[in-house]
């Protein structure tokens, strides 16, 4: 069985992907379905049903009055893990415009919505500078606007990384004005001049190759009640639950799960959760050099 899974092409595993993930998540799969998702013919959509069966004959079961295939009882995943995170990024991604309808996997969609989230101006052009410059390890000159200065500089920075604080796009680079490693907004970026080779190395951005690990647990003033339901939100075991996060994004991530200020400054079911190891990890916490440029 391994030796035959292993020598399927690309498209076919996809296909067979596909039809696991309605299996699982619709409970049905008929061959219009992987017609209409792959622009396949009825033959191959039948050969692709067919091929499903022989790698996992208890996974689905052809109901006749239905006339479509459905999830058998002893079902189990042969080609893919079965993860919310997926599905719900789906729905996120189709509700941000992200992905089209016709590109989601998902049959029958639920009713969904997301919290707004403001558009950010990163110019395409801008992005596709500075991936071209992390490719070619070169330097670029930005007009940059930073809130620490009236009005915007220009600067040569040599990015070697693409960062996400949860709600805004970095690049992380080497300074060549400051000499040092730092974040820089690519929505703050207004013009890009420029490039030159630079003899900056990623290797030798520390914060960035190091990582910290954030050791959380239920706010202790909840209820033994409450505690058990925010050990379930955040997944945490025997009541903590740790979160690897690269030093270089450690004030982000502070400030997104609401650990970057005194717990006892908010109601215990609002704070909800605490930091057990703040007093070994608070000092890069605060703003340092490496997110100065981002005020």
């Amino acid at each position: 069985m391994e030796n035959d899974r292993s020598e399927l092409r690309w498209g076919v595993e996809q296909r067979l992907e596909f039809i696991e993930f309605r299996l699982f998540w619709e409970g049905h799969v008929n061959r219009s379905d992987l017609m209409d998702q792959f622009g396949v013919s009825v033959n191959q959509a039948s050969t692709d049903l067919n091929r499903y069966i022989g790698f996992a004959p208890d996974n689905m079961v052809y109901d006749k009055s239905a006339r479509t295939y459905v999830r058998g009882s002893d079902f189990k995943a042969q080609f893919l893990e079965p993860d919310a995170s997926r599905y719900l990024a789906q729905l996120r991604s189709l509700s941000d415009g992200i992905l089209d309808r016709e590109d989601s996997w998902i049959a029958n969609l639920p009713p969904y919505a997301s919290a707004p989230t403001p558009v950010r101006g990163v110019n395409p052009v801008t992005l596709r500078s500075i991936v071209g410059a992390i490719r070619r390890s070169e330097a670029v000159e930005v007009k940059y606007q930073s809130l620490s200065n009236p009005e915007p500089r220009w600067r040569w920075i040599a990015p070697h990384a693409i960062a996400f604080d949860g709600f805004r796009w970095h690049t992380r680079a080497f300074c060549l004005t400051d000499e040092c490693f730092k974040d820089f907004l690519l929505s703050r970026m207004l013009k890009i001049r420029g490039a030159r080779e630079t003899e900056a190395s990623a290797a030798d951005d520390n914060e960035w190759h190091s990582d910290v690990t954030l050791e959380i647990a239920p706010h202790p003033d909840l209820s033994d009640t409450q505690a058990k339901v925010i050990a379930l939100d955040y997944g945490m075991r025997s009541g903590k639950a740790q979160i690897k996060v690269r030093r270089a994004l450690l004030y982000y991530a502070l400030k997104r799960l609401g650990l970057d200020t005194d717990p006892a400054a908010r109601a215990p079911q609002d704070q909800q959760i605490v930091l057990t190891n703040r007093e070994e990890i608070i000092g890069g916490s605060r703003r340092s050099r490496s997110q100065e440029t981002t005020a």
